[in-house]
């Protein structure tokens, strides 16, 4: 039988191990790397196109784009702040003041044209055949993000790209090989985006 400080040794040895195993640098390879789906709801942001539908009141019901100021204006209100909310926030503010002019008025907005805040899109720079921002959407992967800047371009090296990913104030690079996924079928690359993901794919030295 183990006697008290034999236990307790082994209790400090445990502890020394974790610790030097949190103190590690934030760099984990695809294989290791399995993150948990976002909840979020979509955050209207410059850009997007607003489909604001009044019931029975079709007159003052429009489809508007969101400035780059993040203001849109509508028949009878003018500059609403739109960027940051929620399609359903900004429906409930436009009741409230449609209330001055209609009784009971029931709005619905619905977002027709995605762009997102900065902080729901996904930006890809480097050697993509088109380098862009995207607006992020649920369920979104690596090869969903490839498809819609066209692949890799001439001169990429694909399988030493990196995915920049903020969460709670720390940054982790999360390595991926796209070519293996685009050009191999190699499904274990084909991560999960999350917003705000920074996909960098540098150019080939060769």
């Amino acid at each position: 039988m183990f006697t008290n400080i034999a236990i307790k040794s082994i209790i400090v040895s445990l502890a020394f191990t974790l610790l030097a195993a949190c103190g590690s640098a934030p760099v984990v390879d695809n294989e290791a790397f399995e993150p948990a789906e976002p909840i979020n709801e979509y955050r209207i942001g410059p850009g997007d196109s607003l489909n604001i539908f009044v019931w029975r009141n079709p007159e003052i019901s429009v489809i508007v784009p969101v400035r780059p100021d993040g203001r849109v204006s509508t028949p009878l209100v003018e500059d609403m702040v739109a960027v940051g909310k929620t399609p359903t926030q900004l429906a409930r503010d436009f009741e409230q003041a449609l209330a001055e002019f209609i009784k009971s008025p029931r709005v619905n907005v619905i977002v027709t044209g995605f762009v997102g805040t900065f902080n729901e899109q996904i930006r890809v720079v480097g050697m993509a055949t088109e380098p862009m921002a995207l607006p992020y959407r649920q369920h979104m992967s690596l090869l969903d993000v490839m498809i819609q800047v066209g692949g890799l371009a001439e001169g990429a090296s694909g399988n030493r790209a990196k995915i920049i990913r903020n969460s709670g104030g720390s940054e982790t690079e999360i390595r991926v090989r796209i070519s293996d996924l685009l050009h191999k079928g190699d499904i274990s690359q084909n991560i999960k985006m999350r917003p705000g993901d920074v996909l960098i794919i540098p150019r080939s030295f060769f």
